[in-house]
């Protein structure tokens, strides 16, 4: 976490020895973490527990249709969601101890697709995107459950730009740092899918791209979750451990 620093004189006897000191800032990185359809906020707990370790506030919440608002799965649409990563993405700008220029998302399958788009709405500087889904822009005030899940593969298996889908439109103006990372095996996001993501980055700062061998897309396996996470977190340090400016001289923090 970056530093305040302050010179002090400490006393000793009749003398004074000279003296730094270092404070941590009152501001840190926030991370937001959109779960998958079918997910919810308890997936990502103990990944945000690692992150929140790196001196970082950390949100997850979760979608309408999920969990305690299951009964609404059925009337939910796309709007409906990116309204809810919008509210929770303010909610985490909004805490008094978070840096507003240092907001990271991390968006899983469904959570992915929306995190593209919150892109494009507000401010984020890292973005982790696994297995992200994509969906076409028409349609957009139906129902999730009512798109056509046979046609969606079959978009899904094609090559896309951003001139064709709005969330890869977002992916081309975004100018920060890029995690993609896909699922070896994945049957419901597969690689064309990726690689319209991969191509759709063309303004960021970095783009870091990683595939978990044998993964299948829900990381069914616990070799898979752990490796998942250890790429997450290792990402996650250092963006956070680069985004703290050292002073040229003292090689201290400012």
């Amino acid at each position: 976490m970056n530093a305040q620093i302050k010179s002090v004189n400490i006393p000793v006897g009749e003398e004074h020895i000279a003296g730094t000191m270092l404070a941590p800032e009152a501001r840190m990185p926030g991370f937001l973490f959109v779960h998958g359809w079918g997910g919810n906020r308890q997936r990502d707990l103990a990944r945000a527990e690692k992150i929140a370790g790196l001196g970082c506030l950390c949100l997850t919440f979760d979608l309408r249709g999920h969990e305690n608002t299951e009964s609404q799965r059925r009337s939910v649409r796309r709007p409906d969601s990116l309204a809810d990563v919008l509210a929770a993405y303010d909610c985490l700008a909004e805490q008094r101890s978070v840096d507003e220029s240092r907001i990271g998302v991390i968006g899983t399958s469904y959570g992915g697709y929306l995190s593209a788009l919150l892109t494009g709405l507000r401010p984020v500087r890292w973005l982790a995107l696994r297995a992200p889904a994509l969906y076409w822009d028409e349609e957009w005030e139906l129902p999730k459950v009512s798109l056509d899940r046979d046609r969606l593969m079959v978009y899904r298996s094609s090559r896309w730009t951003p001139d064709d889908n709005r969330a890869l439109a977002a992916c081309a103006d975004f100018g920060g740092d890029v995690l993609l990372i896909e699922s070896e095996t994945d049957d419901f996001v597969p690689h064309p899918t990726i690689m319209s993501y991969r191509s759709a980055f063309a303004a960021t700062h970095s783009l870091t791209h990683r595939i978990i061998e044998g993964a299948d897309h829900g990381l069914s396996t616990e070799k898979c979750q752990k490796a998942y996470s250890m790429i997450l977190h290792d990402w996650a340090t250092e963006m956070v451990i680069g985004s703290r400016i050292k002073d040229p001289v003292l090689g201290l923090e400012r």
